[in-house]
């Protein structure tokens, strides 16, 4: 089992990832960091972890993308069994999350699972709003019952579903049980959401897993790279989902989502100029893989009210209209 963790100037938040990684009670037998500046401090920090390590150094800033499949890549060529991702910004809620999922992944003969990704500032709260239907979950708790305050069936998500945090508009199902019963949650099933994963915030995969799904794609470099890797996933047909009884903690990440329609729809508006250049470029790309055609005239209402009603923006319709046109066509260029 080896972990793969990509880092880019974030030394201090580093370290208090890979300490979580590196203490879990099923412990990892080889780490990974993939430092996409190339920096002695986070070299010599990885050398002091106190697992078998390899720090891989890159002139040539990869992105999360590159970086990932670097990692995963490398993971595989020492033969690795299974490859668990974690950032520099996030970690794993406790020492237990490995040896949770581990166990999860064998219960359902799973090929993928990931942990439930929670505000690292507030935990009981989601990193990333979840939606069922009109419904948004933004709290941990509420992912565990429905409205008559029982289990509620668990339902995998559409294709459109693996737009996940980037697209909230068709973002994940919601789920059946919480931490306060565990217990009973594993024995019953019920502590599993399938078909809907957050890749990459503590997702463990097996190598058969990334064989037929692959890693990665480089050229997004960030934004939209794990919800393009969950379109291949959801149409591999492979066994994956979230399991509900472990977390990886990440920075809140909603306030980019904007309300639309009275808070039926969401579109997603980074404050930062280079993300939303990322964001938008990469998702004009993504709608128009094979699983996702479907949800383009969805996207162009959203954003075309968001922009237009919402924003009083044309100009911003105008530059969204560019970046969709420039991933869809497969240019990806930089800022």
């Amino acid at each position: 089992m080896v972990a793969v963790v990509v880092t880019h100037r974030r030394l201090e938040q580093l370290r208090a990832s890979l300490e979580v990684v590196c203490g879990q009670t099923r412990p990892v037998d080889h780490l990974v960091v993939v430092d996409n500046a190339d920096e002695n401090a986070v070299r010599e920090l990885v050398e002091a972890q106190p697992v078998e390590a390899t720090y891989l150094g890159s002139k040539h800033n990869l992105g999360g993308a590159g970086g990932f499949a670097l990692g995963m890549l490398h993971a595989l060529a020492t033969g690795a069994d299974l490859v668990w991702c974690a950032d520099d910004d996030g970690r794993p809620e406790g020492p237990e999350v490995l040896a949770t999922l581990m166990a999860c992944m064998d219960r359902h003969g799973l090929a993928e699972v990931s942990p439930v990704v929670c505000d690292l500032a507030e935990p009981d709260r989601l990193a990333f709003p979840l939606r069922r239907g009109v419904v948004w979950r933004r709290w941990r708790s509420e992912l565990f019952a429905d409205d008559k305050g029982g289990r509620v069936a668990r339902e995998a998500g559409p294709t459109g579903a693996a737009m996940g945090p980037t697209d909230a508009a068709v973002g994940p199902t919601d789920a059946a049980v919480g931490p306060t019963d565990t217990a009973a949650a594993v024995a019953d099933g019920s502590d599993l959401l399938p078909g809907i994963a957050s890749l990459f915030n503590g997702a463990l995969f097996t190598a058969d897993c990334l064989d037929r799904v692959g890693v990665p794609d480089l050229r997004l470099f960030i934004r939209g790279d794990e919800v393009e890797m969950h379109r291949r996933l959801v149409r591999s047909r492979l066994p994956f989902g979230t399991c509900l009884t472990t977390a990886y903690l990440h920075p809140q990440g909603s306030d980019e989502f904007k309300p639309i329609l009275g808070g039926r729809m969401h579109t997603q508006f980074p404050d930062d100029p280079v993300k939303r250049h990322f964001t938008y470029r990469n998702r004009g790309y993504v709608l128009t893989q094979p699983g996702n055609r479907r949800l383009i005239p969805q996207e162009i209402l959203r954003f075309g009210w968001y922009f237009l009603v919402t924003r009083r923006d044309p100009a911003g319709l105008r530059e969204w209209m560019r970046l969709q046109r420039l991933g869809a066509g497969e240019r990806f260029d930089k800022p």
